[in-house]
C-alpha cells in the first residue's frame, strides 16, 4: 500500500516506470513580440491553447498589464472556463545578491510572485538564480542563492507553489551548481526549472543531471551538445529520458526564433503533443 510520502518526495522523484503522464503548453515568452506590443493579450492565449490541443499556460509575467485582482481573476476563469490551466508563471530573479539588504529585496519580490501564482492557481513559478558579481567566486554566491531560495520556498510551500530555478546561465549554468544549490536548499517546494535549450554544451548529460529534480519542463527547438553550436534538438531523444527518469508534469513549448510564432509554434506543439501521447500512460 502506497503512503502518503510516496506521493510527497523532498528532492528527486521516484521512479515510476517507463511509461511518464506527460502534459502539453505553451510559453507565454513564445509571443513576446505580440504581448509587449499589446497586439496579442494574455487571455488571447487561451483560445490558442485550445485550438493547439495543450492543456496549460506558463505566463511569463514580464507584460503583465496588473497583478491586481481585476486582472488574475478574470484571466484565471477564463482559462478554467475553457478548461485550460494556468499552472505556471515565469519570472526574473537575481538571488546573487551580496548583502542581507539586497537579498531580503529579492525575497520580497519573490513573495509578490507567490501571491499572484497563487491567485492564478498556478503551483510553480520558475526563477532565476541569476549572475555571479565580478567580485566574487561562484561558490560565494551560491550561498546566496541558497539563502533567498531557500527563504523563498518556505514561503511558497505555505502557499502551495514551488519555486523552479532555471538553468538559465550565470550561477546556474552547469547542471552540477544547480543540483548542489537545490539539494543544500532541501524543500519539497524547491525544484528544477529543467530548460532544454539552456545549457551551452553536452547538454544531453548536463539534463540527465538535473532532471530528476525537475518539476516542469520547457522545450525548445535546438539544444547546444558542443560548445557554442545549436542544432535541431531530439525531442523524442528527450521526453524517453524524462519518462524514464520518473518525471511526471508539463512539457512547455518555449519558441525563440524570429520566424513568426502564429505560424511556427502550432507544427511544434502538434509534435509536442505526439510525444505526450507516445510516452504517457
Amino acid at each position: 500500500m502506497l503512503s502518503r510520502r510516496d506521493f510527497l518526495p523532498l528532492l528527486a522523484l521516484p521512479a515510476f516506470g517507463a511509461k511518464g503522464r506527460l502534459r502539453t503548453a505553451i510559453c507565454a515568452y513564445s509571443f513576446r513580440e505580440a504581448l509587449q506590443k499589446k497586439t496579442l493579450t494574455y487571455e488571447d492565449l487561451v483560445p490558442l491553447a485550445v485550438e493547439n490541443d495543450v492543456d496549460g499556460l506558463d505566463l511569463t509575467v514580464y507584460w503583465f498589464p496588473s497583478t491586481e485582482a481585476s486582472f488574475l481573476l478574470p484571466l484565471k476563469r477564463l482559462a478554467y472556463r475553457n478548461g485550460v490551466e494556468i499552472y505556471s508563471i515565469s519570472v526574473r530573479t537575481n538571488m546573487c545578491q551580496p548583502t542581507a539588504e539586497l537579498r531580503d529585496k529579492e525575497l520580497a519580490d519573490v513573495k509578490k510572485w507567490v501571491d499572484v501564482a497563487a491567485a492564478l492557481g498556478a503551483g510553480h513559478i520558475r526563477v532565476f538564480g541569476g549572475t555571479v558579481p565580478k567580485t566574487s567566486s561562484e561558490d560565494e554566491a551560491a550561498k546566496w542563492v541558497v539563502d533567498v531560495l531557500a527563504r523563498g520556498a518556505a514561503y511558497a510551500g505555505q502557499h502551495g507553489v514551488i519555486l523552479g530555478l532555471e538553468n538559465h546561465g550565470g550561477i546556474t549554468a552547469r547542471a552540477s551548481r544547480i543540483v548542489d544549490i537545490v539539494k543544500q536548499v532541501n524543500s519539497p517546494w524547491a525544484a528544477v526549472n529543467l530548460d532544454t535549450g539552456n545549457f551551452t554544451s553536452d547538454a544531453y548529460r548536463q539534463i540527465a543531471e538535473i532532471l530528476p529534480y525537475a518539476a516542469n519542463v520547457q522545450f525548445k527547438r535546438d539544444i547546444r551538445v558542443t560548445e557554442g553550436k545549436l542544432e535541431t534538438a531530439d525531442w523524442d531523444r528527450l521526453t524517453k529520458m524524462l519518462t524514464e527518469g520518473g518525471y511526471r508534469g508539463y512539457l512547455a513549448l518555449e519558441y525563440e526564433e524570429k520566424e513568426d510564432p502564429l505560424v511556427s509554434v502550432p507544427p511544434l506543439l502538434k509534435k509536442l503533443n505526439a510525444l505526450a501521447r507516445k510516452y504517457s500512460v
